[in-house]
């Protein structure tokens, strides 16, 4: 996996980046994303009639794409929203759909690739992050929540999120954040968690990277709505017990999300996606093809095709890519098994020094 060094790096100049927001009618998906844009992108959903209730519209997913100006720096900010999703009774269909998109926009990746002329305004709408919105139940996963997350973590950058966490008192929050995680550590979901070295990292990464992996699930409370305190104008909600201030850390995990996703790990999750989930995917997708055991691409001029009805061409860029990818496995293997010597090493070392010790 990438190295989180990466992750340190701040955008530089204009870069296109693509967060999907998955969540179930009522988990703040809407108000979150108008707060991280900062202007409404998202309109909510009105409220059905008695009459319509009881019809299932399904998932739709729409994206939509923002200019952001960062910190001076100009992000194409591509929202992937799910409108729909978890509002059935039966959800499978919703799994599908949202597997279907992630993998379709690496199917135009692969497709792109592999044509001798390259287009020129070809735009690469790749997911790089999903954040995934928990109903702040306080109690454990839901079946729908774990099915979701194992099933998209091959496919893209999966983040746990807590819509509308300051329905819940800090001492419930902190609870339910203990209880998500040691779901996800059972049910071996891999989340982006935000990976750090001890050993390869400066001490200012593995620092942030930790304070950030242990906020996991990220508690967000959003809002639209601006307000003056203390002379100054915040985005805040209102309650007659107080006030929550969105961009105020006690308060809400949103300011230390919108900072990672738009800022320090953006280059990090953009990398992770490309190196690892898509060139896991065009493998798999590479291999099912060679051995006809998937559906194929649109590869070559389909005018030059061979007997078997494959672009002679794009069998041998094909041949050659599977060999690449061998090559790079025999290597990756070649050096954990390295890595694996190493460690044996250095611990029979410290185990004879603790030996010596023990005699003198």
């Amino acid at each position: 996996m990438a190295s989180a060094r990466r992750g340190r790096k701040s955008v530089k100049k204009g870069l296109q980046f693509t967060v999907m927001v998955v969540g179930a009618s009522g988990t703040g998906r809407t108000t979150f994303v108008n707060t991280l844009c900062e202007s409404e992108v998202l309109q909510h959903k009105a409220n059905d009639s008695p009459e319509t209730a009881h019809i299932e519209e399904g998932i739709k997913i729409k994206p939509l794409t923002v200019e952001l100006d960062e910190e001076g720096f100009r992000i194409a900010l591509t929202i992937v929203d799910t409108p729909g999703f978890g509002d059935n009774i039966n959800n499978e269909s919703n799994f599908q759909e949202i597997v279907g998109y992630l993998e379709r926009q690496y199917d135009d990746i692969l497709a792109e690739e592999s044509r001798i002329k390259r287009n020129p305004r070809f735009r690469d709408n790749r997911v790089h992050a999903l954040l995934y919105f928990i109903p702040p139940t306080g109690h454990s996963l839901r079946e729908m929540d774990i099915e979701l997350m194992r099933r998209l973590s091959p496919r893209v950058n999966v983040i746990p999120v807590i819509g509308k966490a300051d329905s819940l008192t800090p001492s419930e929050l902190k609870t339910f954040k203990k209880r998500v995680m040691e779901d996800i550590e059972h049910y071996e979901i891999p989340i982006y968690s935000f990976p750090y070295d001890v050993e390869e990292d400066d001490e200012e990464t593995v620092m942030d990277n930790s304070e950030l992996r242990a906020m996991l699930p990220f508690a967000i409370v959003g809002s639209e709505e601006e307000m003056t305190i203390d002379g100054e104008v915040v985005r805040a909600r209102r309650y007659p017990w107080g006030v929550v201030n969105v961009d105020d850390p006690a308060h809400s995990d949103f300011s230390r999300l919108r900072s990672a996703l738009l800022s320090s790990h953006l280059t990090d999750l953009k990398e992770i996606t490309h190196d690892f989930l898509y060139e896991n995917y065009r493998t798999e997708k590479l291999s099912r093809t060679a051995t006809g055991d998937g559906s194929h691409y649109p590869i070559g001029n389909s005018s030059s095709m061979g007997s078997n009805g494959e672009d002679p061409e794009a069998v041998r860029y094909k041949e050659e890519q599977l060999r690449r990818e061998e090559e790079k496995f025999r290597e990756i293997e070649l050096r954990v098994q390295r890595e694996i010597a190493e460690k044996r090493a250095e611990l029979a070392a410290k185990e004879e020094n603790l030996r010596h010790l023990g005699v003198a």
